[in-house]
C-alpha cells in the first residue's frame, strides 16, 4: 500500500511538473490575446471596418513598434526625442514619470546588449565565507598603483538588471565557466535552475 501511495505521488508530480510550462504558455497567451489583441482591434474597429483575425492585434502591435524602432533611429527621430525630453523636464510631474520610463528602457536595452556583460565572476565576499555571483562590465585603470581593477555588478536576486557596482582586484575573483544566460535563469529561478559545477 505503502508503495502505491510512493509510486501515485511520484508521478502525479512527474505530471505537474511536465504540464507546468505548458500552462504558463497558454496563460502568456490567453493575456496577450485579452490585453492587447482584442482591445487593438476593439479600437481599430470604431474607425474602419476590419475582419478580426486572433493575432492580428499583436502583429499589428510589433509592426508600430518597428516602424517608431526605425522613426526614432535616424537623426530627425533622435531630434524629436531631444525636444520631448527637453519639454519634458520643464514639467515637474511628467519629467519624474519621463526618467523613471527611460531608465527602464536603458535597463531592458542594455540586459538586450550581448556586450553588457562580458563574462560571469565569482566575487569574494569580504564580510562572510563563500563567493557572491557577480557580471563583469569592464575595468578601470587605477594610476596611483597601476593596476588594472575589474568592475562587477553583483546583481539583486530578484532582478538581475539591478544591484550594486564594485571595483575589485582579479584575485579577489574566479572565472566559474558559466554562460550570462544559465547565471541569469539561476538568479531568476532563486538557486533553483544552477550550474552543476564551477569549471
Amino acid at each position: 500500500m505503502k508503495n502505491i501511495f510512493k509510486h501515485l505521488q511520484t508521478y502525479i508530480f512527474r505530471g505537474l511538473f511536465a504540464i507546468i510550462p505548458l500552462l504558463l504558455t497558454v496563460i502568456a497567451i490567453t493575456l496577450l490575446y485579452k490585453l492587447i489583441d482584442k482591445k487593438v482591434m476593439s479600437f481599430l474597429e470604431q474607425y474602419i471596418e476590419i475582419r478580426h483575425v486572433p493575432g492580428m492585434g499583436i502583429l499589428l502591435v510589433l509592426l508600430s513598434l518597428y516602424l517608431i524602432g526605425i522613426i526614432f533611429s535616424n537623426v530627425i527621430g533622435r531630434q524629436v526625442l531631444k525636444f520631448i525630453e527637453r519639454v519634458s523636464e520643464k514639467i515637474p510631474i511628467i519629467k519624474f514619470i519621463y526618467q523613471l520610463g527611460k531608465e527602464l528602457s536603458e535597463s531592458f536595452s542594455l540586459a538586450s546588449d550581448k556586450q553588457a556583460f562580458q563574462k560571469v565572476l565569482l566575487v569574494k565576499n569580504l564580510t562572510h565565507e563563500g563567493w557572491m555571483i557577480g557580471f563583469l562590465t569592464g575595468t578601470v585603470k587605477d594610476n596611483l598603483t597601476g593596476e588594472e581593477l575589474l568592475r562587477v555588478l553583483i546583481p539583486a536576486t530578484h532582478n538581475p538588471l539591478f544591484g550594486y557596482i564594485v571595483v575589485i582586484k582579479p584575485e579577489q575573483t574566479r572565472d566559474p565557466g558559466w554562460s550570462v544566460e544559465e547565471t541569469v535563469k539561476a538568479m531568476v529561478s532563486v538557486g533553483i535552475i544552477f550550474p552543476a559545477e564551477i569549471k
